[in-house]
């Protein structure tokens, strides 16, 4: 089963209601276009109960100083693995358990009906998954599968869980505080003891199989999407900044081809100067107001 309603908005930004005429302009975009092609962002889901990096106020770099882990820093050390694993497993039964909000439910049905043609996300959480959506792209991958970096071998997050369970039986830590990508806040000292299990199949390492910071999205799924994208007529952004090159060059991409831009959003993104329509609002509040 799926929420309709958010069960916290503490990590949304606030804002003020949909303002009629604008629901009107957003309205006419998507009753405009017939091959709708979707990017949504950490926004969608704030609305779920999970936080953003880069919201003003609420996102993890204005409350913390946390920052999340580094591709090259999880490939090369071992210590930097059972530090992401040991907060990763403490996180992991509240972070999975999210549930879609009204906006996920809304691009679904948009799906079902021809309307959307692609969605692209940039998150990790599946919550599009969740939701039904199924012509869609995880841009980033997706918390929920994990692979061995030496022979590709794939295995559900939640089986993974079970592992870590077998292995330390008798390990506890109190977390403080989630962050978007589902780890927690645990001390150096907490996580010393934390055993991490190699691969099954070949005792590699084991790595969620998402984009890290620093890494970069394969040539294949980037091709993949520019083919969506040229397939579709009009771009619709749904809580996202734009500020990660990885999601943008899609925008550029759809500037190039002249395909009108609408931005649901609160607060700026990078595309703000040159879209057709920018509606700084909540995307669980406005979205449901679209016929």
């Amino acid at each position: 089963s799926v929420s309709t309603t958010s069960p916290t908005l503490a990590f949304v930004p606030a804002c003020l209601p949909p303002d009629p005429a604008e629901v009107e302009e957003l309205q006419h975009f998507v009753s405009n276009c017939k091959r709708l092609f979707v990017m949504t962002g950490a926004g969608i889901s704030t609305e779920s109960g999970i936080p953003d990096y880069r919201s003003e106020g609420v996102g993890l770099y204005a409350r913390t100083d946390r920052r999340p882990v580094q591709h090259a820093e999880f490939v090369r050390s071992a210590r930097a693995r059972q530090r992401y694993w040991a907060r990763n497993f403490v996180g992991w039964p509240q972070f999975s358990s999210h549930q879609p909000n009204t906006a996920h439910l809304v691009l679904r049905d948009w799906e079902k009906l021809g309307k959307l043609h692609w969605l692209v996300t940039q998150n990790v959480d599946a919550l599009h998954t969740k939701a039904g959506s199924q012509r869609m792209t995880e841009l980033h991958g997706c918390t929920h599968r994990v692979f061995c970096l030496a022979c590709g071998d794939q295995i559900l997050r939640s089986e993974l869980q079970k592992h870590f369970e077998a292995m330390n039986p008798t390990w506890k830590a109190e977390a403080f505080g989630v962050a978007p990508d589902g780890d927690v806040f645990l001390t150096d000292e907490q996580v010393r003891n934390f055993q991490v299990p190699a691969c099954s199949k070949c005792g590699g390492v084991l790595k969620p199989d998402v984009t890290f910071f620093g890494d970069t999205v394969s040539r294949e799924k980037v091709n993949f999407v520019h083919q969506r994208l040229a397939e579709s007529d009009s771009m619709l952004v749904a809580g996202s900044s734009m500020q990660v090159y990885s999601g943008y060059r899609f925008a550029l991409a759809a500037r190039e081809k002249q395909l009108p831009i609408a931005i649901i959003n609160i607060g700026p993104t990078r595309l703000d100067h040159f879209a057709s329509l920018k509606l700084n609002s909540r995307c669980g509040e406005l979205l449901p107001l679209i016929v």
